[in-house]
């Protein structure tokens, strides 16, 4: 790998990493290259009560290398004059990594060189437009609708990706956004070591086939900009790749690996497949956790999570009234499912308290605060929000956690609730903060003392965190050992959030579906095809009589499909492989997941109905040939043997084909 950083003609400069090259013009707008890809034009913008800032004339630039690659760095003057006659100085600085190639990141101030004060309204860095009459676009943010993180571009399409908090309940997300065609996609977003309130608007008007995205920054209220201050955007990035989302999200990784971000370490008991007591919900009793345990074991399910029901309330995490055995009863629960040798894991709400309880009449600085002082609400539960940086909320939560794990001796916790995404800002005095925003910003601290508390005690602990139907806060992945699909609203679903963890980090354990909302119910296909692991949440021997139909009861049917598909889960564990990134989700038919494990390929292709046109099997090593099955099909041996050479298969399937690729010696 090799960067040049090199004066064109003028006074341009031309930045060369990898494939992609930047130019930056004398008015400091970038045009970025890509192969046979050309000018992507950037540009940064600074949106003020005197109009915008978005032209600068390139006034001087210097080079330099440092360890980790080479910088430019750049200065130019406002082509607009201000009402007095001062201008506004860009700084700009762009660096290169070695060891990331494609990828520019963004350092940009404004100097107000005036006489004259003015007004700040936004910042928009890193604006740019594709040109595309069939575009997709990835865009992690998260929103009441709970909206696909994946989805085509049509005319008149607009998401506005604001990280911050959306609503009472919904907000935070991965701070970049993807857009691509079939030849090449760009990345724009944040490089930053906590979450910002920014958003990252993607835009195709109607009658256009051009679709915009930016990085902006509103401010809250008008910020006086006056002589001599310097305003400093937050770090951006641009990148820029071939395919879908997957390497745009695994670039982004490294990236913050590269700026000291880590990943809680992989736990190997994170990848075991989960019984969950949802399917009693909120009314059961220990009882019928219990008597399902022979079941659970039966069948090869190593996790039991207990769910939500058996509290007081969301903020009084004792035993509620009449759950039979009292205080006790949750001991009875954990020591029942030891001595199957399974491990329990327990549902927890934290930062949610409702009205009433102990937690808020014994300590009400606790509350998380509005700018007029009133609490913030969490619509879902019914409840109050604790502020998350309060040293109150980060005592009792301790003393909450000590009860799960060390007096109920519980071996994990399921961390629940959308409202843990994100929060809106805390102008609570008790929680001691510089800027309401720091709670925002400091939030993925709350969770690290929970998953460093709950690991002291039990080194080899799960601790999962499910913000229900929310692209996952970056930030918070410092401090989970399972990821989940998060309330699903589709089997489309659960596979694209397995493409999208396993681009961020291959060694984080996804459970794929932990409460049975495939299409369908119990579509393992999906959750075993992509590496996931897998869940039920039956009931055994009797039905949940509060739900309608069979109540979640195991049926001989059901038996019988959980006995096939959690034997070949705990045979095969897929999940341990590696994701090889070899097709678009968006335009390669049927979409298709390849993991690669023991020297052996997994290929999992889906489609509603597929009529035997050809597929390639991609990633095969040259000169070889394969034996190919079909490792989930019950029909028998119906292996056959694929040449590399001739890579192509002609299958006929209904949902979906999973096929195992072995290398062989055969003729």
């Amino acid at each position: 790998m090799f960067i040049v950083l090199a004066a064109s003609c003028g006074r341009d400069n031309v930045v060369v990493s990898g494939e992609a090259s930047l130019t930056v013009s004398e008015d400091m707008a970038y045009s970025l290259s890509f192969g046979d890809i050309r000018d992507i034009i950037f540009r940064d913008r600074l949106v003020t009560d005197n109009g915008d800032f978005g032209s600068f004339v390139l006034r001087h630039s210097s080079r330099e290398s440092v360890s980790r690659g080479k910088i430019v760095r750049m200065e130019g003057v406002s082509s607009k004059k201000l009402t007095g006659g001062g201008t506004l100085l860009k700084i700009q600085e762009i660096e290169c990594r070695d060891s990331l190639p494609e990828l520019f990141i963004f350092r940009t101030s404004y100097v107000n060189n005036s006489s004259e004060t003015i007004e700040i309204l936004a910042w928009e860095n890193a604006s740019h437009g594709i040109e595309s009459d069939e575009l997709w676009s990835f865009q992690p943010s998260s929103t009441a609708e709970r909206s696909d993180w994946c989805l085509p571009v049509p005319c008149g399409f607009y998401r506005r990706n604001y990280l911050g908090m959306n609503n009472t309940d919904y907000g935070g997300g991965i701070p970049m956004t993807y857009l691509w065609n079939r030849d090449f996609g760009v990345a724009a977003g944040l490089d930053e070591n906590a979450l910002r309130l920014v958003s990252m608007p993607v835009e195709r008007p109607s009658g256009s086939d051009v679709t915009t995205s930016s990085v902006r920054f509103d401010f809250p209220e008008r910020v006086a900009f006056a002589p001599g201050d310097t305003l400093r955007t937050y770090s951006t990035y641009v990148s820029v790749h071939r395919g879908d989302f997957f390497n745009a999200l695994r670039r982004y990784s490294e990236m913050m690996v590269s700026e000291g971000f880590s990943f809680a370490p992989s736990e190997p008991e994170a990848y075991e497949p989960v019984w969950c007591a949802w399917g009693y919900e909120r009314t059961f009793t220990p009882e019928q956790v219990i008597a399902t345990l022979p079941k659970v074991k039966e069948l090869g399910f190593k996790w039991v999570d207990v769910d939500d029901g058996y509290q007081i309330a969301e903020g009084d995490w004792n035993v509620r009234k009449g759950f039979s055995g009292g205080e006790g009863a949750m001991r009875r629960i954990s020591d029942a499912v030891h001595s199957f040798g399974l491990k329990a894991k327990l549902w927890y709400a934290p930062l949610a308290a409702d009205p009433g309880t102990e937690v808020l009449r014994s300590h009400p600085q606790t509350l998380l605060r509005t700018f007029e002082g009133a609490p913030e609400y969490i619509t879902w539960w019914d409840s109050w929000y604790l502020s998350p940086v309060n040293p109150y909320t980060r005592s009792y939560t301790d003393g909450v956690v000590d009860m799960f794990i060390r007096d109920w001796n519980f071996d994990g916790l399921k961390l629940d609730g959308q409202h843990l995404n994100c929060c809106m800002p805390d102008y609570n005095p008790y929680s001691g903060l510089n800027e309401p925003e720091e709670a925002v910003e400091r939030m993925p601290e709350f969770f690290g003392n929970i998953y460093e508390r709950i690991r002291s005690m039990k080194p080899e602990a799960v601790i999962q965190l499910c913000p229900c139907g929310c692209a996952i806060n970056f930030y918070h992945l410092r401090h989970f050992n399972q990821a989940v699909a998060s309330d699903p609203t589709s089997s489309a679903q659960v596979r694209m959030k397995a493409k999208a963890y396993r681009a961020l980090n291959n060694d984080l354990a996804y459970y794929a579906d932990h409460v049975e909302l495939t299409d369908g119910g119990l579509d393992f296909a999906s959750q075993f095809g992509v590496g996931g692991v897998p869940g039920s949440k039956f009931t055994w021997p009797s039905a949940n009589p509060d739900v309608a139909g069979d109540g979640y009861l195991l049926t001989p049917e059901k038996e019988a499909l959980l006995k096939k598909w959690i034997g070949l889960y705990n045979s095969m564990m897929l999940s341990r492989g590696l994701y090889l990134n070899l097709y678009d989700m968006a335009f390669d038919k049927p979409e298709a997941h390849v993991i690669a494990k023991d020297g052996k390929l997994y290929y999992a292709f889906y489609a509603d109905r597929w009529n035997g046109a050809p597929i390639e099997l991609r990633g095969l090593e040259p000169g070889k040939k394969y034996k190919v099955r079909e490792y989930a099909s019950d029909a028998g041996d119906n292996s056959f043997i694929v040449d590399s050479s001739d890579p192509q298969v002609h299958p006929e399937f209904t949902g979906s084909w999973l096929i195992e690729a072995v290398p062989c010696d055969e003729p």
